[in-house]
């Protein structure tokens, strides 16, 4: 409690405004002014008028806030908190493949680098992908990046065809059919829920398929009494806290511990977000051009949403 009073004091001292990702430890959750998904936290960054905005998440989250607010002081807890979806999509490799399909127009994946930003003209996120893909006219060329996996469920609800860069989240990546099946056949009564950056064999099986915001709401509205879970296990704290009541059992391979857990957005601790308030460090610095230029897809997004 000690140190969660002390970052108190800081965030007060500092006009601090504290963010927070679901998948983070439950006791960062706790402690953050705004708990959310990536739309959610882009627009309270979007909207604050806090001084310093300290973003317990991961890099490109940060990043995202930054854009969104030159003259604040960002500050990320760990540095190396990277996204393995942000990373499996250099800048120069879309530059390759926007090159090789010039007549496309390019949607990428709030999970993606500044510099990614700056080469897509518009952004989205699981909440919003595909009002905003559908935004567009039927015949227009996209090319959707990085996330195959959320490229081709959009691709499949609406008839598309755009072009799918091959990056994945590899804790999404990583769950398998076989054991969301493992998990159906021992607890037959629970409904799946699934994040749309699985695979399309995970997605098939189903209930419902949504962000971790409409995953959320879904498991608090319906009537069912317990859920298996196929996201990165941070949202099982939000759950539980919404629905005290219900059963949440997330989707963990049967013969690895815990791969439903993404280390990157773990390195958020009570010990790292108080020193980087105190310290006022890592601080997240952009320069002024990749900010002018990651801005414009972002705030088309904010715009759509």
């Amino acid at each position: 409690m000690g140190l969660v009073e002390d970052i108190k004091k800081l965030q007060k001292e500092k006009n601090a405004l504290i963010l927070a990702h679901y998948y983070v430890l439950p006791e960062i959750q706790e402690i953050a002014d705004v708990v959310g998904d990536s739309l959610v936290l882009a627009q309270a960054a979007q909207q604050t008028q806090a001084s310093v905005i300290l973003f317990a998440g991961v890099h490109f989250m940060a990043e995202t806030a930054k854009i969104l607010n030159p003259s604040k002081t960002v500050l990320i807890p760990d540095l190396s908190a990277g996204c393995s979806l942000a990373e499996s999509c250099p800048a120069e490799k879309l530059s390759e493949l926007k090159a090789a399909h010039s007549d496309h127009k390019v949607i990428s994946y709030i999970n993606c680098s500044a510099a990614v930003k700056c080469l897509s003209d518009v952004i989205v996120t699981s909440s919003n992908a595909l009002k905003i893909v559908s935004s567009f006219p039927e015949n227009e060329k996209l090319i959707f990046a990085p996330d195959r996996n959320l490229g081709a469920y959009i691709n499949e609800k609406t008839g598309r065809n755009m072009v799918l860069y091959n990056g994945a989240c590899h804790v999404h990546d990583l769950m398998i059919a076989e054991d969301v099946i493992r998990l159906k056949y021992q607890y037959p009564q629970a409904k799946v829920l699934a994040h749309p950056e699985c695979k399309a064999t995970v997605l098939a099986l189903a209930d419902f398929v949504g962000s971790t915001s409409a995953m959320l709401k879904f498991s608090r509205t319906d009537a069912a009494s317990s859920y298996i879970i196929a996201t990165e296990n941070g949202i099982l704290h939000e759950m539980k806290k919404q629905s005290p009541e219900k059963q949440f059992i997330i989707v963990d391979s049967e013969t690895s511990c815990a791969c439903s857990s993404c280390e990157y957005m773990k390195k958020n601790t009570l010990e790292t977000v108080y020193n980087a308030l105190l310290n006022e460090s890592p601080e997240l610095v952009l320069d002024t051009e990749t900010i002018g230029q990651a801005q414009k897809p972002i705030l088309k997004m904010l715009e759509l949403s």
